[in-house]
């Protein structure tokens, strides 16, 4: 064989080696495929504690996570640690020209920092919340979400992204007994949480309230619901509220909403993940709104 021809089949190799990296990546990702071991990966010290941050500071991490972060301009970023490989793979360009201060860093750096948990996947992005939103805002939106106490930030992030595949408008929790934004969250969400507002409120019922103010109708998704969610379905504008892992919805929830649905599941199992409940809502409040 040629030289040439080696070197035209390295650079090919290479080229698709990245595409299958890329793709196993994204899938992991979205939960797809499981993440490492953690006995695989490296040992850190028996002491090793998360790095105290401000109120106004957020660690994201993950390639696809903080490639989403650096295309959002509401976006305000503090400093971006990255491999060499990583930066390669964000498609960085010079360091030097971007905007804000860029660290080269190892692996190991990165999870000193982040902890042995964390796949960030050789990068991590310091930054600022994104800006607040305010309910306001939505009247216009035909559908959103809202969250009453759920805690898991893998959940939330899930339901994130289904709520940007089904264009809602924003996903509204409560201020306590809700993930805060933070790398878990976004690492869960891959990248959906630039892409809706999270408006997080003091008061549910008030919220809720204020929603009927804005012309929403509220409909609280409980198993042992007196309707099915399709017969619910009235008005341009629904806000489907769902409760936490196993408690559900709380009993001022359940007061305030302008009604109680059930999904009907044919089979033996009549409750299902509240990210997958959410989905299902979804798909069904659309069909509804297209109507």
């Amino acid at each position: 064989m040629s030289k040439d021809k080696t070197g035209d089949k390295s650079a090919r190799d290479s080229h698709y080696a990245n595409l299958r990296r890329a793709h196993r990546d994204a899938r992991r990702d979205r939960g797809e495929i499981p993440t490492p071991r953690p006995d695989k990966r490296r040992k850190l010290p028996p002491d090793w504690k998360p790095p105290a941050l401000a109120p106004d500071e957020v660690l994201l991490y993950g390639l696809h996570t903080v490639r989403a972060a650096l295309d959002n301009p509401e976006r305000n970023i503090i400093r971006l640690s990255v491999t060499q490989n990583a930066a390669a793979r964000l498609e960085l360009g010079e360091p030097s020209n971007l905007p804000f201060p860029v660290e080269i860093v190892t692996p190991q750096d990165l999870d000193r920092i982040l902890g042995p948990d964390a796949i960030h996947q050789g990068v991590m992005l310091e930054t600022r919340p994104l800006p607040h939103r305010r309910l306001e805002a939505l009247r216009d939106c035909p559908l959103i979400l809202v969250l009453d106490q759920v805690t898991d930030p893998h959940n939330v992030g899930a339901i994130m992204r289904s709520a940007v595949a089904f264009d809602a408008g924003a996903l509204i929790t409560t201020m306590r007994h809700s993930p805060t934004e933070s790398g878990v969250l976004a690492k869960s969400a891959s990248g959906a949480l630039e892409l809706i507002p999270y408006i997080q409120i003091t008061n549910l019922a008030d919220a809720i309230e204020e929603l009927h103010k804005l012309g929403f109708q509220t409909i609280g998704l409980d198993s042992e619901g007196p309707q099915p969610l399709e017969a619910t379905f009235a008005g341009e504008r629904i806000a489907l509220v769902l409760g936490s892992e196993g408690k559900g919805l709380r009993q001022k929830t359940r007061q305030t909403v302008t009604a109680l649905a059930r999904l009907d599941m044919p089979g033996a199992i009549k409750s299902l993940n509240v990210s997958n409940a959410a989905a299902i809502a979804m798909y069904a409040a659309r069909r509804h709104l297209k109507k």
